[in-house]
């Protein structure tokens, strides 16, 4: 079984996947390295040079080219919600886990969104981003922890583990 953690930028889908992957000895992907190491870029050059649609459609790409693969976490970006084909391709081959921060632990962690690669933050703010991508977060999550903002890293992968598992594996 793979299991694919969505959410926001900053909500903490690689600090959680990684110590998910090390728990279960799970391969952690993160998609977005994945983008960067293709493209060579940082994915806020990748916005700036080629747009927002580029970044989704490079996204897209790596997750569907992940096949034949078990035991992995994957970390996508959190535009990934954008791609249809993407999160079909995700529910096939894993459990969606949501990771439900609350919009203040977002703004906390991460202050200097402008500069982090978050696809549509030309067009709109962070709060306008959150709120829409919430919607579709919980439409494709299998499961959703909700988060307060100062959580133990260890106490929110065993939930996910009871979550996907019903216990440890």
């Amino acid at each position: 079984m793979n299991i694919t953690l969505i959410g926001m930028a900053g909500a903490g889908k690689s600090t959680i996947g990684k110590a998910l992957a090390k728990r279960l000895n799970y391969t952690f992907i993160d998609v977005d390295g994945i983008i960067t190491k293709r493209t060579g870029m940082p994915l806020q050059a990748l916005i700036d040079k080629q747009g927002d649609s580029a970044l989704i459609r490079y996204e897209e790409e790596a997750i569907l080219e992940l096949e034949q693969m078990d035991n992995c976490i994957i970390s996508p970006g959190g535009s990934v919600v954008y791609s249809e084909k993407a999160m079909e391709h995700l529910k096939k081959i894993s459990k969606i886990v949501f990771l439900d921060a609350p919009f203040r632990s977002i703004v906390r962690r991460i202050p200097n969104a402008r500069k982090r690669g978050i696809v549509g933050l030309r067009d709109r703010s962070l709060k306008e981003l959150f709120e829409e991508r919430l919607v579709l977060y919980k439409k494709y999550a299998d499961f959703s922890i909700r988060l307060k903002g100062k959580e133990n890293v260890q106490r929110i992968a065993g939930k996910i583990i009871q979550l996907c598992f019903g216990s440890e594996p």
